[in-house]
């Protein structure tokens, strides 16, 4: 029952917030390669750049912003990312209704929103901290994975049957509307944010503020581990994600909605998963859980690499699929928690900035490479490649648990 005790009218507003807009990107999902392919004639060339160099370029033009962020207000930075991407989004059906949209500006849009994407990362991360007491941070971090995976479930449907009745551009819109949304949601928090005051030498902008973040990632006993762990881990499920589509859709003729059903039915374990994340918890120990699935979610990646065709071959993945998705819904929130409790508030953005810019270029060299190394072997062995490395991700995972800041920070006070 203590489970299911608010978290205060300011948390539902943010919670609420970050509903809308992960609803709207969700049901966005894929509209820019659509967009390029259906409206501009793109082709695989075109629509790779615009999927790789959209987030690798904007997680780039991010890395001065974390420390930036640092030292401002955090909802403030939250509601303008909002309007950035809201107004950036917007352009495109407004060039395309003119005429004069071309992939020059699809790919400005994608670095304006992966960059703005990574910034709010930061905002809100240091925001949550702020607004929730320490004891409730996991609550509140699985609420929001919950959240992310209810989406999942939901949006990408939804997202395919707007696309197929308004077509994609459409769902753009939907998605620009909803960071407008998420503005007014967090605008409705209320209450005075103090402004964060510089501490140390000097109150400007250094240029060796740039690696703060990194520097207290890699410094950190708990923290450095993670980092590369989910660095590993995130980095191979995304790049066989592209060898999947090739594999299911091109080699063994799935139909377009079976590989979509097959994505979206397991991410109900998500859910199922974020749910079960606190009970765990005050079961078995936090570093424990943390352990367990961190180690679970690697077992499964390298089942894909047998799929065959007809249903046999979908009830598979969705197996597998459901497995590594309910193993991340566990993890997540948990992880999440562990993170900010072993980051001083004065150093939130920074280190969530620096661990968003590196795992999105980590995503994007890894996807480039494993195609690369499926043109050689096949999509299913490159595939195989990718789930034997995973299975050496729980060695990444911090062997030790280490108390948090805040108990630290007590026992010290007490000696």
């Amino acid at each position: 029952m203590e489970a299911r005790r608010p978290l205060g009218r300011q948390f539902g507003w943010l919670w609420a917030a970050y509903a809308v807009s992960t609803f709207g990107t969700r049901l966005a999902f894929d509209a820019f390669p659509l967009i390029a392919i259906l409206a501009l004639d793109a082709g695989p060339a075109q629509v790779s750049v615009l999927a790789a160099a959209g987030v690798a370029v904007g997680a780039v033009v991010a890395v001065p912003l974390g420390p930036w962020v640092e030292f401002r207000r955090k909802r403030a930075v939250m509601i303008a990312t909002d309007l950035i991407r809201c107004a950036a989004l917007l352009s495109i059906p407004a060039a395309y209704a003119l005429g004069l949209l071309g992939f020059g500006q699809l790919l400005v849009v994608a670095v304006v929103v992966g960059a703005a994407d990574i910034t709010f990362t930061a905002a809100s991360g240091a925001c949550l901290k702020a607004l929730v007491r320490p004891q409730d941070l996991l609550v509140a971090n699985g609420r929001l994975e919950s959240t992310n995976w209810t989406a999942l479930v939901l949006g990408p449907p939804l997202g395919g049957a707007a696309i197929g009745l308004f077509g994609p551009v459409m769902t753009v819109v939907a998605d620009a509307v909803s960071y407008l949304l998420s503005a007014l949601g967090l605008r409705a928090i209320g209450g005075k944010e103090p402004h964060p005051v510089r501490t140390g030498a000097g109150a400007r902008f250094r240029a060796g503020d740039l690696l703060d973040g990194w520097r207290h990632i890699l410094a950190g006993p708990v923290l450095r581990p993670l980092f590369f762990n989910t660095l590993l881990n995130n980095g191979l499920i995304m790049a066989t994600s592209p060898l999947l589509i090739v594999l299911m859709v091109g080699e063994l003729g799935f139909a377009p909605w079976q590989y979509g059903l097959a994505f979206a039915a397991p991410c109900i374990g998500g859910l199922i998963g974020s749910r079960l994340a606190r009970p765990l918890v005050e079961r078995y120990g936090r570093h424990r859980v943390l352990l367990t699935a961190g180690t679970l979610r690697a077992c499964w990646l390298f089942g894909l690499a047998f799929i065959g065709p007809g249903v046999a071959g979908l009830v598979l993945v969705v197996v597998v699929e459901f497995g590594l998705i309910t193993c991340s819904g566990v993890f997540n929130p948990v992880f999440a928690t562990v993170r900010l409790d072993h980051t001083p508030a004065d150093r939130v953005a920074r280190t969530l900035s620096a661990w968003s810019v590196t795992g999105k270029l980590s995503i994007a060299a890894m996807t480039g490479l494993w195609g690369l190394l499926a043109a050689v072997t096949g999509p299913r062995t490159a595939i195989g490649i990718a789930g034997v490395l995973l299975l050496a991700s729980p060695l990444l995972l911090p062997r030790r648990d280490h108390a948090p800041l805040d108990e630290r920070d007590a026992a010290r006070s007490c000696g």
